[in-house]
């Protein structure tokens, strides 16, 4: 009985070592994300011309990826949940965050085409 004391309490402390981990990925993602969305202003004001299609493009894309480590961690956090209240919270934010990450995606993908479609009446143009 001690012995199975003992595994539980280490995976406990394996899973919230694993959750941090992953929660901090996710920080550097939305960082990451918001030093390449400065970076395409700064490039994009030094050519006249505000990119706010590809900053939105460049963010957005950081912001799924900071989400899709969120929702894993959501994951590891239902191993360890002490109760149903517990586990019915972390099943509705990775609800939200499934949903949040469909829907960026979904319109990071209509603006991935815009941009294409702009690309491709410039070229025709030239």
């Amino acid at each position: 009985m001690q012995l199975l004391g003992s595994l539980e309490e280490t995976l406990e402390h394996s899973v919230t070592l694993l959750r941090l981990m992953l929660e901090s990925v996710s920080v550097v993602c939305v960082v990451c994300g918001f030093a390449a969305a400065i970076r395409c202003v700064v490039i994009g004001c030094r050519s006249r011309s505000f990119p706010f299609l590809e900053v939105r493009l460049r963010f957005g894309s950081w912001l799924a990826l900071a989400l899709e480590f969120q929702l894993g961690s959501d994951v590891l956090s239902t191993t360890i949940a002490p109760s149903f209240q517990a586990l019915g919270k972390l099943g509705a934010i990775a609800i939200i965050r499934t949903f949040l990450n469909y829907f960026l995606t979904q319109e990071l993908e209509v603006e991935q085409r815009l941009k294409e479609q702009k690309k491709t009446k410039t070229d025709k143009i030239k």
